[in-house]
Order: C-alpha cells, then sequence, then structure tokens
C-alpha cells in the first residue's frame, strides 16, 4: 500500500514530525527524515491494524495533501 505523508522539520523542539492525512490522527516524529519516516511506517500498520476494512477503503476516498511517498 501507498500513502502520502507530510513530513516537516520542527525548528522548536528538533527533529521530524510526519503526519498521514488520509489516516487522521497518524502521526509519529523521529530525530531524522530517515527515523521519521521508519516511524510513521509503523504507526500507519498500527492505525490500519485498528481500523475495520470499511474505514480503510473511505480513507483512501479522501482527497488530501500530498507531500511524500511511503511504501508499507
Amino acid at each position: 500500500m501507498r500513502f502520502k505523508v507530510i513530513l516537516e522539520e520542527d525548528k522548536e523542539m528538533g527533529g521530524y514530525v510526519v503526519s498521514c492525512p488520509a489516516l487522521p490522527g497518524c502521526h509519529s516524529q523521529g530525530d531524522t527524515k530517515k527515523e521519521a519516516l521508519k516511524n510513521i511506517k509503523e504507526a500507519i500498520q498500527a492505525c490500519l491494524e485498528s481500523l475495520s476494512e470499511d474505514v480503510v477503503k473511505e480513507a483512501f476516498s479522501r482527497p488530501s495533501s500530498q507531500v511524500v511517498e511511503v511504501v508499507v
């Protein structure tokens, strides 16, 4: 599955924050871009495991901001 994620530098605290707009509430962070992207993959997997099939289908049909693509 492919998801678009938003990766932003956290200038106040350091490191990076990342979110997946297709899955509301799916956020993560890391000290480096690589770590943040690894962590969001794990967060996406956890979110998908906790959702019903109908909710996952709905998430794929919503338009959202897209910045970075990750493969899970």
